[in-house]
């Protein structure tokens, strides 16, 4: 480890990951109770919890705020979603159902999450988006509004630097998907639950989220064999409409 960077994390310029605590009380001949005691307390600083109820008593648009700067701020992106469509591939129909159950004028947040799709279109970024079907198929609008929900996928999927996946729900995938998650470049992960969001900063987690996303990727379908998945169900929607 460089002397300039112990500097930094002595004078708070850089947060050490877990890896560098480690290292420093090594280095330190720290006890081993000491040691276990202070690993704790970095592991605890490198994590943060957002629930969702303080996000609502802020504003949703604040949360939308905070999103568009880490996506500023990133490069290539993971997202894999487990349960439903993410805003930045949703229809306005969908944005504004995804967040129905919020009280009060959400006119903001819906625009503000439409807003943020522009990024898409930033070709020094490169996005990868792995869908199961049921995030894809979940119903969260009537039949024609899921239609066109799916061919917005397919639209999506033609972006040059997106890649957009869906894992099929059927064959043999031994694996047991906990989370939607989300990770920025190799340095943040975000893990969904049902009250809110985890926010990871230490290397070992975030390298086991990209560990995660690696295998759940082998079981994806992209390109033209994902369209024309998106197309049948959307056609299955269709013909619920009729």
């Amino acid at each position: 480890m460089s002397q300039t960077k112990v500097s930094n994390i002595e004078s708070g310029r850089l947060a050490p990951s877990l890896v560098d605590v480690e290292l420093i009380l090594e280095a330190l001949g720290t006890d081993e109770a000491s040691a276990a005691g202070i690993l704790s307390l970095a592991a605890t600083a490198a994590t943060e919890w957002q629930d969702d109820w303080s996000s609502r008593r802020r504003g949703l648009d604040k949360k939308q705020n905070e999103l568009a700067r880490m996506e500023a701020a990133s490069t290539v992106f993971r997202f894999f979603l487990l349960s439903m469509v993410t805003g930045l591939l949703a229809t306005p129909e969908y944005v504004r159902a995804s967040i129905a159950d919020v009280p009060g004028d959400q006119s903001k947040t819906i625009a503000k999450k439409l807003e943020r799709q522009r990024v898409l279109h930033d070709s020094s970024k490169m996005f990868t988006f792995l869908l199961t079907e049921q995030a894809v198929r979940w119903p969260l609008l009537p039949p024609a509004g899921m239609a066109v929900q799916l061919d917005r996928l397919a639209s999506v999927s033609r972006i040059p630097q997106v890649r957009l996946g869906v894992i099929p729900l059927s064959g043999h995938i031994p694996e047991r998907p906990l989370n939607t998650f989300t990770v920025y470049d190799r340095r943040l992960a975000t893990v969904e639950t049902g009250t809110g969001a985890l926010i990871f900063r230490d290397r070992k987690n975030v390298a086991a989220y990209l560990h995660d996303f690696d295998v759940y990727e082998r079981y994806a379908v992209f390109g033209e064999e994902c369209r024309e998945l998106l197309s049948e169900w959307s056609m299955a929607f269709t013909r619920q409409r009729g």
